[in-house]
């Protein structure tokens, strides 16, 4: 089957963008990407891998995330226990173990090698609690990212043949009844009843 690269970059970028607004991502977060370049193609995960898919995609979401300040975390598949490949300045900041694997086609995926083509000094690490997350082909990125997990809707639901899920994160609720969850600053009036 042929691939347009044009619209799976178009795609990733209409779908990373519309996360985006959504997420309300700060310099120094963390997005997590899970690639199935397989289900891109419209074959099964892991059963057909395309470097040219890969990189297509990942450095589209570089291309994206760098200039915000925002880092990315690719996904491995499940034969590296679905390790991520971040910079290693990211590793460091957020504590993360660093793990001594490289990815392969069939290990990791074209995703990871395209990270490790693209970033300035990519380690793997085996978990990250990432601020939102993108998964392109169903890849399972959910335990990557931080709880509260929230889905978000998109216009992309599909890159090339993969079916798309994006999720952000909330802090927790706490508290009960008393507790409010959006800022009202004190009012005098309320205190001179007390």
């Amino acid at each position: 089957m042929s691939i347009d690269l044009t619209q799976i970059k178009k795609q990733t970028k209409q779908g990373l963008t519309e996360l985006l607004n959504q997420a309300h991502l700060q310099q120094g977060d963390v997005l997590a990407v899970g690639l199935s370049t397989s289900e891109v193609r419209a074959e099964q995960i892991g059963e057909a891998p395309s470097m040219e898919i890969g990189r297509a995609v990942i450095k589209t979401i570089i291309e994206t995330l760098r200039p915000l300040g925002i880092h990315l975390a690719v996904q491995g598949c499940q034969h590296l226990n679905r390790a991520l490949v971040v910079e290693r300045a990211v590793a460091k900041e957020r504590g993360l173990e660093i793990v001594m694997v490289y990815p392969q086609i069939h290990a990791g995926g074209a995703g990871q090698i395209a990270a490790f083509e693209n970033m300035d000094d990519p380690v793997e690490v085996e978990h990250i609690q990432a601020e939102a997350g993108m998964d392109i082909g169903d890849t399972s990125i959910g335990m990557q990212v931080k709880f509260v997990q929230v889905p978000v809707r998109t216009s992309i639901k599909e890159i090339g043949n993969a079916h798309t899920t994006y999720l952000r994160s909330r802090p927790k609720y706490i508290g009960g009844p008393r507790a409010k969850y959006e800022w009202d600053p004190f009012n005098k009036k309320s205190f001179a009843n007390n």
